[in-house]
């Protein structure tokens, strides 16, 4: 398969969230896209290898906040910092996908940027790096905003999903003969996260995706849509622009953040776009929303930490264990249980119930004394 080295192609990696749901590994000050799921590197550091794959090095932007550059630095101590963006607090994906977008305007007019989250996993690469170059050519051909979708195959609520037209698009100009095909739609409408009752619906529908979070399009295509659906923000944006590269750039993105209110790109942008495509994604695709989640795709063997090491089990079956090198933990007469050992915290979790661990965390939020521990 042709690698996309267009120099016009840029990719932004988002690494501004917490990660609650994987607490008490993910915590604010180290988030799961720092955290070490596989061997090679952290989460955004696997992101950043995988869309070198389609985009030139130096046209990568990471965008992060303030708290988290030095982790962005460790995890990629090889990485430009001029490409590091850095929001002064948490405004939500469409702010910060605003921003990104300014930066490349400003370097690049003619620019397709594939936006994507630092820490979502993929199990197959080839597969995606074809999905993304083909949502690249759609991006310069059809001139809309696109999308990749993936298909459900259970109710789930946590993630958003996107309603398609239920007749796949024929697209035989920007098909390579010699890739594997990779479905088109025109997208309906985008849901929150919904209720389980909605998911099942949605489910059963069989027309509803899950939103991977990777987004493809030209810049001018998405500024226009800023400038249609989200005004305020896109004005604040202009300012931005006029200072970008000037001693008052960091001052300015201050200001202008000190008064937006957070708003993500779904709602925002993407359910008020007139133009909107969905590509099919069938690679592997997990957010590791939760800590079962991170058991189903193997990232542990039962009875054994991630390292096979110091854990014994008695009488004990389908139970997971991650813990920190040095302590021991012995189960005994338990089934079906998640151990999260770190320094300071500990989770005990009944297996399929995981998702359950953000409410613990909103929880010790209000509780006096526990914020240290989030």
């Amino acid at each position: 398969m042709k690698q996309i080295a267009d120099k016009h192609v840029y990719a932004v990696v988002m690494a501004g969230g917490i990660g609650s749901k994987l607490w008490p590994l993910s915590r604010k000050k180290s988030p799961k896209q720092f955290l070490h799921f596989f061997d090679g590197g952290t989460m955004i550091r696997k992101t950043v290898e995988r869309i070198a794959g389609a985009v030139r090095m130096e046209n990568i932007l990471i965008i992060t906040g303030k708290q988290h550059w030095l982790l962005v630095n460790d995890s990629l101590p090889d990485f430009d910092p001029a490409n590091i963006i850095i929001e002064p607090t948490i405004r939500d994906t469409a702010t910060c996908i605003a921003l990104a977008t300014t930066f490349i305007r400003k370097r690049d007019p003619d620019a397709v940027t594939i936006v994507l989250p630092a820490d979502h996993l993929v199990l197959d690469e080839e597969q995606f790096l074809k999905t993304v170059a083909k949502g690249v050519g759609l991006a310069r051909q059809q001139r809309g905003l696109i999308t990749v979708g993936i298909h459900p195959d259970r109710p789930e609520t946590r993630y958003g999903y996107i309603q398609v037209e239920p007749s796949v698009m024929i697209d035989d100009e920007n098909d390579d003969p010699s890739d594997d095909y990779i479905a088109l739609f025109r997208v309906k409408t985008f849901a929150e996260k919904p209720d389980l009752a909605t998911a099942e619906q949605f489910l059963q529908s069989q027309d509803f995706w899950w939103n991977s979070g990777v987004f493809i399009w030209h810049v001018d295509d998405i500024t226009r849509e800023y400038r249609r659906s989200l005004p305020d923000l896109f004005e604040d944006m202009e300012n931005v622009h006029a200072f970008i590269g000037t001693e008052r750039q960091d001052s300015v993105i201050e200001d202008v953040y000190s008064w937006i209110h957070p708003v993500s790109i779904a709602y925002g942008i993407m359910e008020k776009a007139e133009k909107v495509f969905m590509l099919a994604g069938n690679f592997g695709w997990t957010d590791l929303g939760s800590w079962d989640e991170v058991i189903k795709i193997g990232l542990g063997l039962e009875g054994r930490d991630t390292d096979g090491q110091e854990v014994i089990m008695i009488d004990s079956k389908e139970v997971f264990v991650r813990k920190p090198h040095g302590k021991a933990v012995v189960t005994v007469g338990v089934d079906d249980i998640i151990v999260v050992d770190t320094p300071d915290a500990l989770l005990i979790c009944k297996a399929g119930e995981s998702q359950k661990v953000v409410k613990a965390v909103e929880m010790m939020r209000r509780e006096p004394g526990l914020e240290g521990f989030l």
